[in-house]
C-alpha cells in the first residue's frame, strides 16, 4: 500500500470519528434541549395553574356577583356569588346569560353596551318571594383587534342596605310621631294657661296635669331610646347575679295593680319559688316590666299571667300570657321591631307607650344569652316565653 493510499485511510478514519462525535454533540444537545423545553413548560404549567388557582380563589372569596359573557351573549365565567344571588347550578359556562340570570334587563344591558362602553350604577328589582335590589355596573369586552369580545357583569346586592336604609326612615318618623304628640299636648296646655287660665284653679289643675303626664311620657321615651342606644352600640353592661324571679315579678305586679283593676284585668303570678336566673336584676326588672304593661295594655279583660320551669342544662324559661284579641299571623315577626304597632289604629288610645317596649325586651334577653319568641292566635291570646341562664 502506498503511502498516498495510506494517508486516504488515515484522514477517512478520522473524518468518521468527527463525524461520530459531531453527531454524540448533537444529540447531546437536542436532549438538553428537549430537557430544557419540558422543564420550561413544566414551569409555565405550574405557574398557570397557580395562577388559575388565585384567580379562582379572589373570584370565589368576592361579595359581588361576578358574570363574563361572549360576544354571543354566552357565559364564559361567573363566580360563586353569581350562582348564590341568581340561583344558578355550576357549572354554567356556554349558557345564555339570560337562562342563567333569569331577568329581562340583563338583554336591555347587553343591547346598551352595544351602543356605549360601560353602563354605570343601573339599578334593577328582582321580584320573588323577597324584592331583591340590585346595583349593576357593566362593560363592553374587545380582542386585540379592537373586536367586540363580549361584556363583563358586576352586580351589588343592595336588599340589605336598602332595608336599612327603610328602617332608619321608618324609625326617625315614629320619633318623630311620638315626640310631636305629647309636646303638641304640652304647648297647648301652657297656651292656654298663658292666655289666662291660669286664673281659674280648676283649669289651672287640670292643664298642669297634661303637661305633666305627657312631660314624663317624653322622658319615657328618651330614656328608651337612650337604651337602645347603648344596646346597639354595646355599651350596656349586665351585673352577674342570683334573681329570685318569683318575688322580682311579685313586686312588679303589685306596681301594676292599680291599672290592672282599672281595666278588669286580673293579674296572676305562678313562677315557682325556686326558679332562679342568673342575670342583672335591673334589667330583669325591665324585662318583665314591659312584658306585663304590653299585656295590660292590649290583653282586654281577663288574666294576666306570669308562669314558668327549669329546663335542662342550665336554662328556665318563664312567659307572660293574657287573653286578648292575640296578634295574627302576618304580624307575629315584627312585634320585636321598633315602633311596630299591630293596630295602628288603637295604639295611641292605649295610652302612654312608645313603642319600644318589646323591641327593649328582646334586646335586653339577646344581651343576657337568652332567647324570646312569642305564641298568639287571634281571639285566644298572647303569650310570650323568655329563655335565661338558670341559677
Amino acid at each position: 500500500m502506498t503511502g498516498f493510499t495510506l494517508f486516504l485511510v488515515a484522514a477517512l478514519g478520522l473524518t468518521v470519528a468527527w463525524a461520530e462525535w459531531l453527531r454524540r454533540q448533537l444529540a447531546e444537545v437536542r436532549e438538553s434541549a428537549e430537557s430544557e423545553r419540558a422543564a420550561l413548560q413544566k414551569s409555565h404549567a405550574t405557574a398557570l395553574g397557580e395562577q388559575q388557582e388565585r384567580l379562582a380563589a379572589v373570584l370565589g372569596q368576592m361579595l359581588e356577583a361576578l358574570i363574563v359573557v361572549d360576544d354571543t351573549g354566552r357565559i364564559t365565567l361567573a363566580n360563586r356569588a353569581a350562582a348564590q344571588l341568581f340561583g344558578f347550578q355550576p357549572p354554567v359556562e356556554g349558557r345564555p346569560l339570560l337562562e342563567a340570570v333569569r331577568h329581562h334587563e340583563f338583554s336591555a344591558l347587553l343591547a346598551r353596551l352595544e351602543r356605549e362602553p360601560e353602563v354605570r350604577n343601573h339599578e334593577l328589582h328582582l321580584e320573588g318571594v323577597e324584592t331583591r335590589t340590585l346595583n349593576v355596573n357593566a362593560v363592553r369586552l374587545l380582542d386585540a383587534r379592537a373586536r367586540p369580545a363580549g361584556a363583563l357583569f358586576v352586580v351589588h346586592d343592595l336588599t340589605a342596605l336598602r332595608k336599612l336604609e327603610g328602617m332608619r326612615e321608618e324609625f326617625v318618623a315614629n320619633v318623630s310621631h311620638e315626640l310631636r304628640t305629647p309636646l303638641s299636648l304640652i304647648k297647648g296646655a301652657s297656651e292656654t294657661l298663658l292666655d289666662g287660665g291660669q286664673d281659674d284653679p280648676v283649669a289651672r289643675q287640670r292643664f298642669l296635669e297634661i303637661i305633666d303626664r305627657h312631660a314624663s311620657r317624653l322622658n319615657l321615651l328618651i330614656e328608651d331610646l337612650l337604651l337602645i342606644s347603648a344596646i346597639d352600640s354595646g355599651r350596656i353592661v349586665l351585673r352577674s347575679e342570683t334573681v329570685g324571679l318569683r318575688d322580682l315579678a311579685g313586686e312588679i305586679l303589685e306596681d301594676f295593680q292599680t291599672t290592672a283593676t282599672g281595666r278588669s284585668i286580673v293579674l296572676r303570678n305562678s313562677l315557682p319559688e325556686t326558679l332562679r336566673a342568673r342575670g342583672d336584676a335591673g334589667r330583669l326588672r325591665q324585662i318583665l316590666s314591659n312584658l306585663i304593661d304590653n299585656a295590660i295594655k292590649h290583653g282586654g279583660k281577663g288574666t294576666v299571667e306570669i308562669g314558668g320551669t327549669p329546663l335542662a342544662a342550665g336554662w328556665l324559661q318563664f312567659w307572660v300570657r293574657d287573653e286578648g284579641a292575640g296578634i295574627p299571623e302576618e304580624a307575629r315577626g315584627r312585634v320585636f321591631e321598633r315602633f311596630f304597632r299591630v293596630d295602628k289604629s288603637r295604639a295611641r288610645p292605649q295610652g302612654g307607650g312608645t313603642g319600644l317596649g318589646l323591641a327593649i325586651v328582646k334586646n335586653l334577653v339577646q344581651a343576657h344569652g337568652g332567647e324570646v319568641r312569642v305564641e298568639s292566635a287571634v281571639g285566644r291570646g298572647t303569650t310570650f316565653f323568655i329563655k335565661l341562664p338558670a341559677e
